[in-house]
C-alpha cells in the first residue's frame, strides 16, 4: 500500500478561491457574488481580474440567492459565497423555491463549515448543511478533501450545468491531492485498497481516514478507502462493489450523524445490501469554542476514532 504524503497544509477556502478565478478566466459567463465576505472567502483575486463581474450583496443572503437565481436567466453562471451557515439555513427557502425548485444553475459556495471554523462557537459552526442542500431535488452536494481538490470541484462546478452546493473550511490541512486532477462530479476516489473493511469519508475527515487506514494495516487490517467528495449524486456502484468484498462499513465526517454522508450510505445499503455500519461524526449536537484541532478531537473526528470504530464494525460481521 502506498503511502499517501504531502509536503504543505493549506485551507480549502484558498482553493475554492483560486478555482472560481480559474473558472472566471475560462469562462466569462462566470460571475460572483459575494455577502460581505469576500476576504473570509478568498474571492478577492477574482474580484480584482473581473471587476464587472463581482456583485457585493452586502449582509443580504437571501437578496444574493435571488439575484443568482435571476442572472442565470440570462445565461450567467453565478457562484455565491458566504459562510455556510449563512448559506444554508438563513436562506433555505429562497435556495428551494427559487433555485431548487427551478432548477437554475447557481453554485451555492459555503466556507467555515463544520466545528473546523473553531473559536467562532456554535452559532457559526453548523452541521446540518449536508443534510438540508442534498434533501433538496435537483441539488448536487460536493465536499472535497483539500486545497487542491477543492480548486478543481469550483472549476468542474463551472462546466456542470445545474445547482451545486460546495462545502469547504477554514483550517489548514494536509493538501495531498494531484494538482493536476479533473474532478469527476459523482464518482468517488480510491485511496487505499483492502478486504476487511470500506471506509467512507468526505471533507477534512479524508485525511484522517487516511492516517487510520495506514494505522490499521500495521495491525494486520486491510481497509477500502474511499474519497466521497460527492455526497449527491452519490457513486451507490462503487460502493456496493467494496462492501461486496469488504462487508462492514465506517463512514467519517465533520457533519451531524444525522443527514449526512452517513444516512446516505446507510439507505443505499438498506435498499440494497445491508451490512454492519458505523460512523465517526458528530453526535446530536451542537458545537463549541475552541481550536480546530481540540474540537475534532473533542467530538471524536479523528484517525484515533476511525480506528476504533472500524475495529468494533469488523467485530459485528
Amino acid at each position: 500500500m502506498a503511502k499517501y504524503s504531502y509536503t504543505e497544509k493549506k485551507d480549502t477556502r484558498s482553493g475554492f478561491g483560486a478555482g472560481l478565478l480559474e473558472a472566471g478566466r475560462q469562462n466569462d459567463k462566470v460571475v460572483a457574488l459575494c455577502a460581505d465576505l469576500t476576504g473570509s472567502l478568498k474571492m478577492g483575486d477574482f474580484q480584482k481580474e473581473f471587476p464587472q463581474r463581482f456583485f457585493q450583496s452586502g449582509i443580504a443572503e437571501a437578496n444574493m440567492i435571488g439575484v443568482s437565481a435571476g442572472l442565470t436567466i440570462g445565461g450567467m453562471i453565478p457562484f455565491c459565497g458566504t459562510f455556510a451557515g449563512f448559506a444554508t439555513g438563513r436562506v433555505y427557502d429562497q435556495i428551494r423555491q427559487s433555485v431548487a425548485y427551478s432548477n437554475k444553475n447557481v453554485k451555492i459556495c459555503a466556507s467555515h463549515a463544520g466545528i473546523t471554523l473553531g473559536e467562532d462557537g456554535a452559532t457559526h459552526q453548523i452541521l446540518e448543511d449536508i443534510g438540508l442542500m442534498k434533501m433538496l431535488p435537483n441539488m448536487t452536494v460536493i465536499c472535497p478533501c483539500d486545497y487542491n481538490q477543492t480548486k478543481a470541484a469550483t472549476v468542474a462546478a463551472a462546466k456542470y450545468n445545474g445547482p451545486v452546493y460546495l462545502r469547504f473550511g477554514r483550517p489548514a490541512v494536509p493538501n495531498f491531492t494531484d494538482p493536476d486532477q479533473v474532478f469527476e462530479i459523482g464518482k468517488a476516489q480510491q485511496l487505499y485498497e483492502g478486504s476487511d473493511v470500506t471506509i467512507l469519508a468526505c471533507g477534512h475527515l479524508v485525511w484522517e481516514a487516511i492516517t487510520a487506514a495506514e494505522e490499521l494495516l500495521a495491525e494486520g487490517i486491510k481497509a477500502d478507502v474511499f474519497n466521497i467528495h460527492t455526497i449527491k449524486p452519490f457513486d451507490a456502484e462503487t460502493v456496493l462493489k467494496s462492501v461486496a468484498k469488504t462487508r462492514a462499513i465506517v463512514t467519517a465526517e465533520e457533519h451531524e450523524l444525522n443527514g449526512g454522508l452517513f444516512d446516505t450510505v446507510a439507505q443505499v445499503m438498506a435498499m440494497n445490501n445491508p451490512v454492519p455500519m458505523e460512523a465517526v461524526a458528530v453526535r446530536d449536537s451542537f458545537g463549541e469554542s475552541g481550536t480546530p484541532a481540540e474540537l475534532m478531537k473533542k467530538y471524536g473526528l479523528d484517525a484515533e476514532n476511525i480506528v476504533k470504530a472500524v475495529k468494533k464494525v469488523i467485530s459485528r460481521k
